[in-house]
C-alpha cells in the first residue's frame, strides 16, 4: 500500500498538502473525503483518523493527522528541496514562527469571515447582520497588517529569498476569504506581489487547479449537505457569530 492523502479541497490545509505533494512530485493516492456529505464521520474514515477530520495521511500501517505534521512528514520522507523547510536554524525558525502564529490569526480570522459570508447565510437563509460582518472583516484586517509588518516585511518570502511551507500555508488560508468575495489583495500591493511569487514558485496551473472548487463555493446549495450535519453546522456557526 502506497501513500494515501485524505483530502477535501474546500479545506485550506488540504489544499496546502495537495499543492505541496504535487509540486514536489510526491507519489500519493488522492482519497477524497467530502465534508459536506459527512464522509469524515464514517467508521471507515475513523480507522484513518480517530479525530474524524481532514487532512489525514496513511502510509502503509502508519496514519497521521494534522496538516503541519503531515507536511513535515512529507518533507522528511521525500527529502524535498531545502527551501521548503530550511536546514539553516534561523530560516527554519522563521518558518516555525509563522506556522505557530497562524492558527489563531490568519487561519482563524480568515475562516471566520469565510463562514460568515458564505456558509452561515447558506444554512440559515439569512445574511449575517452588517455590523457583525464588518467586525469579522476588521479582525482579519488586523491579522493581515501583522502578517505584513511582522512576517513578510520587505522580503520576497517569509523565510527570506525562497518559498517555504510558511508561504504556502499562508496563501491557501488567505484564498478562503478571497473566494468568499473579499478582495483583500486589491489595496495591498506588497501582499499581492508576494501572492504572485508564491503562485509562480508552486506553479500557477497547479495553484488554480487546487482552488477551482473553492472558487465556485458560492454555487453551493444547502441540499448538497448531509441533512444530519446542517443543524450541527448551524448551531456551531451561530455560537461563533
Amino acid at each position: 500500500m502506497g501513500l494515501e492523502l485524505y483530502l477535501d479541497l474546500l479545506s485550506q490545509p488540504c489544499r496546502a498538502l495537495y499543492i505541496f505533494a504535487r509540486s514536489n512530485n510526491i507519489p500519493f493516492e488522492f482519497k477524497r473525503v467530502q465534508l459536506a456529505k459527512g464522509q469524515h464521520k464514517t467508521e471507515e474514515f475513523r480507522k484513518v483518523n480517530v479525530l474524524m477530520k481532514v487532512p489525514a495521511l496513511r502510509d502503509g500501517s502508519f496514519t497521521l493527522a494534522e496538516s503541519i505534521a503531515i507536511l513535515l512528514y512529507l518533507v522528511g520522507k521525500f527529502k524535498t528541496p531545502d527551501h521548503w523547510y530550511p536546514a539553516d536554524l534561523q530560516k527554519r525558525a522563521r518558518v516555525d514562527e509563522y506556522l505557530a502564529w497562524q492558527h489563531v490569526n490568519i487561519r482563524a480570522k480568515g475562516s471566520k469571515l469565510f463562514l460568515s459570508k458564505v456558509l452561515l447565510p447558506l444554512i440559515t437563509g439569512q445574511p449575517l447582520p452588517p455590523e457583525k460582518l464588518e467586525f469579522a472583516t476588521e479582525e482579519l484586517n488586523v491579522a493581515l497588517k501583522q502578517f505584513e509588518e511582522k512576517f513578510l516585511q520587505d522580503k520576497p518570502f517569509i523565510a527570506g529569498s525562497e518559498v517555504s511551507l510558511a508561504d504556502l500555508v499562508a496563501l491557501v488560508e488567505l484564498m478562503q476569504p478571497v473566494c468568499a468575495g473579499y478582495a483583500l489583495f486589491e489595496e495591498r500591493p506588497a501582499l499581492a506581489a508576494w501572492r504572485g511569487r508564491v503562485e509562480e514558485a508552486v506553479g500557477k496551473e497547479l495553484f488554480l487547479e487546487a482552488h477551482q472548487e473553492i472558487m465556485n463555493v458560492k454555487n453551493l446549495t444547502a441540499d448538497q449537505f448531509a441533512p444530519e450535519l446542517l443543524e450541527n453546522f448551524k448551531q456551531q456557526l451561530l455560537k461563533q457569530n
